[in-house]
């Protein structure tokens, strides 16, 4: 059994006049909804990080959270079929600026949803929770 990999997540979100939307991105491969996310790397912060993911994946910028919405664990395969566990830490990032162009912008979709539909999307269980906790403290 290998070591479990850790991995760091952007949240973007915006606000608007009918409440709070998600920014979905699609995975390379298996083109489900997910969000940005990428492996920790030494000597960056996990937010720097996971706003670094969210400019690469989704073309966005923006106000990253440095203390974490939430986690979720999930297993991810390999480029050579194995799967590892990963520990993912996800930051809720405000989005200032959509880009037209980035540099995964011809490999993923991106899509805004409500959190509702946000649920309805994404597969990973973990990720759904931090949506829902997410969607009620939004609506106080």
């Amino acid at each position: 059994m290998s070591a479990r990999k850790i991995q760091h997540a952007a949240l973007p979100y915006r606000m608007t006049p009918t409440g709070p939307q998600i920014l979905l991105v699609t995975s390379r491969e298996t083109r489900r909804w997910i969000i940005p996310k990428g492996w920790a790397k030494k000597n960056v912060d996990p937010q720097d990080m996971a706003a670094t993911e969210a400019f690469e994946e989704a073309g966005v910028r923006g106000k990253v959270k440095k203390k974490p919405v939430g986690s979720y664990e999930y297993d991810k395969r390999l480029d050579d079929g194995s799967c590892v566990t990963c520990d993912v830490s996800v930051y809720a990032l405000e989005v200032t600026a959509e880009l037209p162009d980035w540099p995964e912008r011809t490999q993923r979709e991106r899509r805004w949803l409500s959190p509702a539909e946000a649920v309805v999307l994404i597969s990973e269980p973990g990720l759904v929770d931090i949506f829902q906790k997410l969607a009620v403290k939004w609506e106080d």
